[in-house]
């Protein structure tokens, strides 16, 4: 009889831990990779899902459906350089500013990626609405053009990193710091669920969903030249067999390869973030292998 009421008192304290001391979805996030997810974290829909069968190379990974059910996760909690992924941010103060977006913006010295020295299209002198300059910071990662819209922000580029920070502690992404408009400075950082919260609130921007799921557009930067054509970094969005809505890529050293997108998979919305992928093609291998996954095992 004492063990018996040992053993009821111990199983009452585990699931009063579990269900009290956590959320699910930092429950699941603490899972090794490769574990299968709770029971509880996951609407009925995922339960076919066995996650031994998913093999993916990405350093972090989360899967989210539209009510914020756990799909997959995988090293969530850890703030990391999100390189380019900063861009949905950018594009989101701007957008809520209100400012003019046919207001002309002409490509200054001060736009130059003094940090990694990267490259650009837009030379000094360049001109283009500030629309355009959203188009292409969210499709092209255009880096000098994330620079023009910070720069010519009300009161300059340390309120625009003021408003992005602001912005951040809004949504609830506490693991979040951003220290430049374009990704390029490693101090930009967030977790893979504190994305999940940015990919959401950009969804509701339709310029923001729009823009990043564009595959080529052309715009005339200088006077009496012809147009510059530009293309969209995410080549998923070439494949018949992806519905993408929204999508950001991202790169540099410190951050690996990183790809987040909000696309339907099996007729449902959900949200894929993958962080620090070694190699070029290695987020979009782990897209397809995670779109298969879930196709598979729902239909299975």
């Amino acid at each position: 009889m004492k063990n018996l009421l040992f053993a009821c008192a111990l199983s009452t304290a585990i699931w009063t831990g579990t269900a009290l001391s956590e959320e699910p979805a930092l429950q699941l996030a603490r899972l090794e990779a490769g574990t299968q997810p709770q029971q509880s974290a996951v609407s009925g829909l995922w339960q076919a899902l066995n996650a031994e069968k998913l093999k993916l190379r990405s350093a972090s990974v989360l899967v989210e459906d539209q009510s914020g059910n756990i799909v997959y996760a995988k090293q969530v909690n850890e703030a990391r350089p999100i390189a380019s992924i900063t861009k949905l941010m950018t594009a989101m103060v701007i957008l809520d500013s209100a400012l003019d977006l046919q207001e002309k913006i002409t490509i200054t010295k001060d736009d130059r990626d003094l940090l990694r020295l990267t490259g650009s299209r837009l030379k000094y002198g360049a001109t283009l609405t500030r629309e355009e300059l959203i188009r292409l910071a969210l499709m092209a990662s255009e880096n000098r053009a994330s620079n023009a819209l910070a720069r010519t922000y009300p009161d300059g580029k340390e309120a625009f990193l003021e408003a992005m920070n602001n912005k951040a502690g809004a949504l609830g992404m506490h693991d979040s710091r951003f220290a430049d408009p374009a990704g390029l400075d490693a101090g930009n950082v967030a977790s893979a669920r504190d994305i999940v919260k940015m990919v959401r609130a950009a969804q509701t921007y339709p310029l923001i969903r729009e823009a990043t799921t564009t595959r080529t557009i052309a715009v005339r930067p200088y006077k009496g030249r012809g147009e510059l054509k530009f293309g969209n970094t995410n080549r998923l969005l070439k494949h018949k067999s992806w519905a993408i809505k929204l999508s950001k890529t991202g790169y540099i050293n410190e951050a690996g390869r990183c790809l987040v997108m909000q696309a339907e998979i099996a007729d449902q919305p959900l949200v894929i973030v993958l962080l620090n992928s070694f190699g070029k093609l290695t987020p979009y291998g782990d897209s397809n292998r995670i779109r298969k996954w879930i196709e598979q095992g729902v239909d299975g």
